[in-house]
């Protein structure tokens, strides 16, 4: 992966034992030498599983573990490294995987060992700094969409994944499962939640497609393979990728699909590239990717006031743990703010029946 600059030194308290480490790397072939000088880098721009940078033996790798203190559920390491596995023959999108090591005597935690992948990953830092033009930007979009649609059309079966996930039911479970996730991690009195959570419930789509579904489809989670922006060779952050319905996975990037014509307090609270000209709207990205997919898409407030619902309980959820001081991360300070703000969002497209100009 590229973007150096969002490598940093590890954060204190997010230290891996790098002797273990090393040793562990001799084992499995992945080094030819013990007296080889490891390097340890942390990737500072997710919010989730933990991401580091080695380089050893003239070699790169990718080293992905939990966070400290976080709960299994979204974090469970094996799964991510089971789906890259499978997907491995049948996608060429997906990284090369190496080894998974669950003994918590290595690092203190399960992990797996992937390869870096080079390429650009656009965050909005970035974006700025390559002053990309409108006129690229509209590349981008199209390209972005034409991944997410081929995404969307593997053969899940063919791969090996017929028992990633339980698609039969599952938008009623995942309405279900964030609203309870939602109330065991509140911090504040958001009145917006309780409204949406009530209207999602009532309001679900009763049939839909099964497909793979990666759960994070946006721009810092794709590599473009160079600068002309006309071919993804990568996606990255598998963790909660499963089988459901793949118009679920398009309401959530649609959450973090924030656009210049939104208000600066969306602008500022979900961050991204897409906010800068050129870039497709909400209501265009939903044309291009039901033309390009065949699929109509019908309940599409809903769609979209569910991504930005899920998103808001995940940053609930990490806010959660940084309040109560088991992560010191300042980058989440302020993220019940950014739920906050993704639930009264929802409930402005909900009044509004509308994904665009909500405010």
């Amino acid at each position: 992966m590229t973007n150096e600059k969002n490598l940093k030194s590890v954060r204190d308290g997010e230290e891996i034992n790098e002797v273990k480490l090393k040793d562990f790397l001799l084992k499995h072939s992945l080094i030819t030498s013990e007296n080889a000088e490891l390097t340890v880098k942390q990737f500072t721009n997710g919010y989730s599983n933990l991401t580091y940078l080695l380089t050893i033996d003239d070699k790169e790798y990718v080293l992905r573990r939990p966070p400290f203190a976080a709960p299994k559920r979204g974090h469970d390491i094996g799964r991510e490294f089971k789906v890259l596995q499978q997907l491995n023959s049948v996608y060429s999108k997906s990284p090369k995987v190496y080894v998974f090591n669950d003994d918590p005597q290595v690092i203190g935690s399960p992990f797996y060992i992937m390869e870096k992948v080079k390429g650009e990953i656009l965050t909005a830092k970035s974006a700025l700094e390559k002053q990309i033009s409108p006129e690229e930007f509209k590349i981008i979009s199209n390209t972005w969409v034409d991944a997410f649609v081929e995404f969307h059309a593997i053969d899940y079966k063919a791969a090996g994944l017929s028992e990633l996930g339980r698609p039969e039911g599952y938008v009623e479970r995942q309405v279900d499962n964030w609203g309870k996730q939602y109330l065991a991690a509140a911090t504040d009195e958001v009145p917006a939640a309780q409204k949406v959570m009530i209207w999602m419930s009532e309001n679900q789509p009763k049939k839909y497609d099964h497909t793979l579904i990666h759960n994070d489809f946006k721009y810092d989670n794709v590599v473009f393979e160079n600068d002309n922006w006309k071919k993804i060779s990568a996606i990255l952050d598998w963790e909660m990728c499963t089988l459901g319905d793949p118009l679920m996975d398009l309401g959530t990037s649609l959450g973090y699909w924030t656009t210049a014509n939104d208000p600066e307090i969306m602008k500022q609270g979900l961050l991204s590239p897409t906010v800068m000209k050129g870039n497709l709207s909400r209501t265009e990205i939903v044309q291009q990717y039901a033309l390009k997919s065949g699929r109509n898409i019908d309940n599409l407030t809903f769609y979209y006031a569910y991504g930005l619902f899920k998103i808001a309980v995940i940053a609930q959820q990490i806010y959660y743990r940084y309040k109560h001081g088991h992560t010191n991360d300042p980058k989440f300070a302020n993220l019940n703010k950014a739920s906050a703000l993704c639930c009264n969002t929802a409930w402005q497209a909900i009044q509004k029946n509308q994904i665009d100009n909500l405010y």
